[in-house]
């Protein structure tokens, strides 16, 4: 069984402007994500800035999404390091604080073996009885996890589940799907690319639109899911200029960017993310425009 299936919203962290997290804006961000039909929140990913929080803010926020949420829908807590010993302690205390689900990251920096991305996996998962999702993101890692790697995990090891896949290979992905025996639970990790890799077998999308448009993203699943192929697709290639926009700096920061835009006030990224170009914010508020998210 799936963790979930459909459109998962890689949530943003709001920070006051002093820097602390703004769990006001927290709770109001979630229950609106909720209330627009995502079917899974993914908290203290790349998209919520895990990277320059302390370990006792990064489960606070997971605790919180946790209590949040009420089980409506399933949590995801990001628990990924470079680290092993890191990975394992998150994982365990995530599990303790409510998550359903742990999207574990292969290790960066280090660029482990694929022997190595196997021991690091299974450590993880043997420290807990939470289903787990492998995220795949060579372009920041500087590791790819192959896709026999992927099908071995999924098979000899209970609790992994499936990947989120952001590297964009669909020839590796179809590789991976056709190993995978029907053990391997296919997230896309690319706003852009939802639809195709519908199409190869997968359960939905972990995804940063829909901070700006769950409803939207949501739909994009469903109707696929529904036998709409032609809606879904249409769906999705609507929303390509403005995915193109919100991926023209690095993630988060023209997300949270476009959550300013439309007023609701996420405050400001962690260093070392800096604020939006103006000139890229121009063409993210014309694009956002376009798609009707915010007034002309």
């Amino acid at each position: 069984m799936a963790i979930f299936e459909g459109a998962g919203v890689a949530l943003i962290t709001p920070f006051k402007e002093n820097g602390d997290v703004n769990y006001e804006k927290l709770e109001e961000i979630v229950e609106e994500q909720i209330a627009e039909g995502t079917d899974s929140i993914i908290a203290c990913g790349t998209t919520g800035e895990a990277s320059t929080m302390t370990h006792e803010e990064h489960l606070d926020v997971i605790e919180f999404v946790c209590r949040t949420v009420k089980g409506r829908i399933p949590v995801i807590a990001g628990t990924g390091s470079n680290c092993t010993a890191t990975a394992i302690e998150l994982s365990v205390e995530a599990e303790r604080r409510g998550a359903d689900g742990l999207l574990v990251v292969s290790p960066y920096y280090n660029k482990a073996t694929q022997k190595g991305l196997q021991a690091h996996f299974k450590a993880v998962a043997d420290a807990v009885k939470l289903p787990i999702l492998l995220y795949n993101i060579p372009g920041r890692t500087g590791v790819n996890i192959q896709p026999q790697t992927i099908a071995s995990l999924c098979r000899e090891v209970d609790n992994i589940v499936g990947v989120k896949e952001a590297s964009g290979n669909f020839s590796a992905i179809a590789t991976l799907m056709s190993l995978s025996e029907g053990k391997v639970d296919l997230y896309s990790g690319n706003d852009d690319q939802i639809v195709p890799l519908l199409s190869l077998g997968g359960k939905g999308v972990i995804s940063v639109l829909s901070n700006i448009a769950p409803r939207q993203t949501h739909e994009i699943c469903a109707s696929y899911f529904a036998g709409d192929v032609k809606r879904s697709a249409k769906l999705q290639l609507e929303a390509i200029p403005l995915v193109t926009e919100l991926f023209c700096e690095v993630n988060p920061i023209p997300v949270k960017a476009a959550m300013n835009l439309m007023g609701k006030e996420v405050g400001p990224l962690r260093m070392p993310l800096t604020e939006m170009e103006p000139q890229n914010q121009a063409r993210l508020k014309a694009a956002m425009e376009a798609y009707g998210l915010v007034l002309a």
